[in-house]
């Protein structure tokens, strides 16, 4: 008599418990929008690719061939206090610091370059597959995204990939993953030709959360064939803010997230 009840328990649990399970998978992501604490100047003509704050400063990379930079710049004014220009053959992607370092990975060309992070001046290149597009870092690894809906894990000594995750949202991949932020142990990367922050975790990939930013520039700042998608993400851990920007903007916002209502 005992089989026969294990089993039928069994599939009296399984039963009671699929509408629940049903409903935890199949829960909606978390939305964000924002409220724009304050707006900073940014040069227009700068095609942000990578950004990061430290010691009082914006770092920021520049793209396009021929024009790509590495940039030290103050917030308040947006001057660019010191710049280094990459060789025009390539194009610049994402930046980030690691020991003293600062980091940039190029989009098509599979090779990065390693900089003095004081003085701009080169001290060594690596090499990489496929593209580079964001770059980031945990303060054990730095974490890249190449276009993709992989997030690369690479040494930050010897820049060799040790590992990947898939970016999912309810099960599906999320791709063009662009700039990406350490934020609270959370990897922020802006998804390409939109409006959105996409929260992620890195130990899983899962998306915990959408951040929309639309409407962050007003129309007239809007110049067309010109001013292109948000891209930029910095975030001043000490004073827990968050910068967001993008590619030739005129503009620099610090912004506050704010949970949406759940529909």
């Amino acid at each position: 008599m005992q089989r026969i009840w294990r089993p039928l328990l069994l599939l009296l649990a399984i039963a009671l418990c699929l509408p629940a399970c049903a409903s935890a998978a199949q829960a909606p992501t978390p939305q964000y929008g924002y409220t724009v604490v304050r707006a900073y100047p940014h040069d227009r003509e700068a095609f942000t690719q990578g950004l990061f704050w430290l010691d009082g400063y914006l770092y920021e990379g520049t793209g396009l061939e021929g024009r790509s930079s590495i940039r030290k710049v103050r917030l308040e004014t947006g001057e660019v206090v010191q710049q280094r220009d990459v060789p025009a053959a390539y194009f610049g992607e994402g930046i980030v610091n690691w020991a003293g370092r600062l980091i940039e990975i190029t989009w098509r060309s599979e090779m990065g370059f390693i900089y003095d992070l004081m003085t701009f001046q080169l001290q060594g290149q690596f090499a990489y597959p496929g593209e580079g597009w964001g770059l980031t870092q945990d303060g054990r690894r730095i974490i890249m995204s190449d276009g993709s809906a992989y997030l690369r894990f690479l040494d930050p000594v010897t820049l060799k990939q040790t590992g990947r995750v898939r970016v999912t949202e309810a099960g599906r991949a999320v791709d063009q993953l662009n700039e990406l932020e350490y934020v609270r142990g959370e990897v922020l990367a802006n998804v390409w030709q939109t409006d959105t922050i996409v929260r992620i975790d890195p130990a899983t990939g899962r998306v915990v959360g959408r951040i929309d930013l639309s409407g962050l520039l007003n129309p007239s700042e809007i110049v067309p064939g010109q001013t292109d998608v948000l891209n930029g993400i910095a975030y001043d851990a000490a004073g827990d803010r968050l910068f967001v920007t993008g590619k030739q903007w005129p503009k620099l916002f610090e912004v506050k997230l704010v949970r949406k209502p759940a529909s």
